[in-house]
């Protein structure tokens, strides 16, 4: 079992930042991928990936959020950020933090974030 504690959501006004963290306890595998996936509050919007990054450091990026928004992480304390930028209306949703390894994956309870004026 691995379990996820998320933070770092909230309201901001168009062209902010916030900064979200992730932070796994728990069975770790050595080889894992961490993310954040997004769910906006439209009827029939599914959850879509926002940016990934493995143990090895490889990282990946929705288009919608290239520029915008960096992922990293600490090894050592088996924490994973988002640090999103210039954020938009459009950014706004519950952010989910995601656990992978070989065989396993876990979803943190969200975050929300709401960017309006």
């Amino acid at each position: 079992q691995v379990q996820l504690v998320e933070s770092g959501g909230g309201l901001v006004q168009p062209g902010g930042s916030l900064r979200l963290s992730c932070t796994a306890s728990g069975n770790i595998f050595s080889y894992n991928v961490m993310g954040w996936y997004r769910q906006a509050p439209v009827p029939g919007k599914e959850r879509e990936l926002v940016a990934t990054i493995a143990s090895t450091g490889i990282s990946t990026y929705a288009d919608s959020v290239k520029g915008r928004f960096t992922i990293s992480r600490d090894i050592a304390k088996i924490t994973v950020y988002l640090q999103m930028n210039s954020l938009k209306p459009d950014d706004t949703a519950v952010y989910y933090c995601k656990y992978s390894a070989p065989g396993v994956s876990y979803w943190g309870q969200g975050t929300r974030v709401t960017v309006s004026s």
